[in-house]
């Protein structure tokens, strides 16, 4: 039997549904392993934390206020996706550059806070 793995998303901020556009990234901020390796042997492991953040595109309809967006703090964001998960950011603020693509009015939008999780509905 077939089942849905990727397609239809949909990402609100504060609330406000946006209109999302393409692919969609995130990071639920676990911390992040890299091996510590020495002359003998592996010696083990260090742990870094790793930003929580969710990332991809959204479209300005004429609606966006890129200055209220790029100077956005303390925010909900969160995005839906097509296999049945919620992914909520919480204490989120904008970290992309507020760079706009005037062909199809599309925004780059990267947001980090300081707690995420995946929630399956």
């Amino acid at each position: 039997m077939a089942a849905r793995r990727g397609g239809i998303i949909s990402f609100a901020i504060n609330g406000e549904t946006q209109l999302a556009k393409g692919n969609f990234t995130y990071n639920l901020g676990a911390p992040k392993r890299e091996g510590v390796v020495g002359m003998d042997r592996v010696h083990g492991y260090k742990e870094t934390p790793q930003i929580p953040f969710i990332e991809g595109e959204i479209t300005d309809a004429g609606t966006v206020d890129l200055a209220a967006l790029t100077n956005l703090k303390d925010a909900l964001v969160t995005l839906r996706v097509a296999v049945g998960k919620q992914i909520v950011l919480r204490d989120a603020w904008y970290a992309a550059g507020g760079n706009v693509g005037t062909e199809e009015g599309n925004i780059q939008a990267r947001f980090e806070g300081l707690s995420a999780e995946e929630i399956t509905l």
